[in-house]
């Protein structure tokens, strides 16, 4: 599945111009930064890797093999090239190199909203096909993202194309699917067992974090707002029901658990007006059909 990684050792300062910091992922820093010798525009991440590793550590290594594999997907951020060098406390840092966007969804949305105006319903569909495009080609080669959000899926404004990026938190899986920490993904977009404390589990927390994103394309807003693991929990069972063991076998038994209170499950179409009959049926899809655990248990 990993391809070779060939690192580059060579100051990232004596290739690049740093323009702009224009965030903070998962890997580190991140900088709109220009080619010297091209004059092109890229997106230049500084790792932060563990002060008592000399090198790159292996774990680093294979997470950029893996973003190297998933380049090949055009629905996935380009990783162009990797760079090694040192920083001023003689450290060393590795550069990725990728593809610049000019834009993500958060911001896109948050256009929309700003003017009062609906995002078009085949512009929705169109990206809601390329999202649903990369976290396929992601879950074909056995990667979960774990972290999609917004604020992960990079745009350009001029082609609408849409990039799932900042796999920082991505990760191979296995049959049988292994314990994984349940300390992951934005809180508003985080799946249900993952809020319960579920450590076995699989594409089903990528799939419902699409489904979020999917309704705020919709409403932009976002479905399921909460402040706090348990304000989250209460959101999601106020609109779609409280759980039980009847529907979803083993579900007090997990470890954030607790006696809550007992609602029966809303209309989407409610929740998420605007939405046609077909856009309805498949946000369903999402919770009903897709959310499953890894032995193919419905969630609820």
């Amino acid at each position: 599945m990993e391809k070779t990684v060939t690192v580059t050792t060579v100051s990232a300062m004596d290739a690049f111009e740093k323009l702009e910091k224009v965030g903070e992922g998962t890997y580190g820093k991140v900088y709109r930064a220009r080619e010297k010798a091209t004059g092109k525009i890229v997106a230049l991440k500084k790792t932060r890797l563990h002060e008592d590793e000399e090198g790159v550590p292996p774990t680093t290594l294979r997470e950029v093999s893996i973003l190297r594999m998933l380049s090949r997907d055009p629905h996935v951020v380009r990783l162009m090239d990797v760079k090694q060098g040192q920083n001023k406390e003689g450290k060393t840092v590795l550069y990725l190199v990728f593809e610049y966007m000019d834009t993500d969804l958060k911001k896109f949305i948050r256009s929309f909203r700003q003017t009062g105006e609906n995002i078009p319903a085949n512009t929705i569909q169109s990206l809601m096909y390329q999202l649903c495009k990369g976290v396929a080609f992601c879950h074909g080669h056995g990667i979960l993202h774990r972290d999609l959000k917004p604020h992960n899926l990079l745009m350009d404004r001029k082609t609408m194309m849409l990039k799932i990026a900042d796999l920082g938190l991505a990760r191979a899986f296995t049959v049988p699917i292994k314990k994984y920490t349940h300390e992951i993904l934005t809180l508003w977009y985080r799946a249900p067992e993952v809020l319960l404390g579920a450590t076995h589990y699989s594409m089903a927390v990528d799939m419902w974090s699409v489904g979020c994103i999917f309704a705020e394309l919709v409403t932009k807003q976002a479905l399921f707002p909460g402040d706090s693991e348990l304000q989250q929990l209460l959101h999601i069972f106020r609109l779609l029901g409280t759980p039980n063991e009847e529907i979803w076998p083993g579900v007090s038994n997990l470890m954030n658990w607790h006696e809550f209170p007992q609602w029966s499950p809303q209309s989407l179409s409610e929740a998420v007006p605007n939405l046609d009959k077909g856009g309805v049926g498949l946000l369903a899809a999402f919770k009903a059909d897709i959310c499953k655990e890894s032995d193919g248990t419905p969630v609820f």
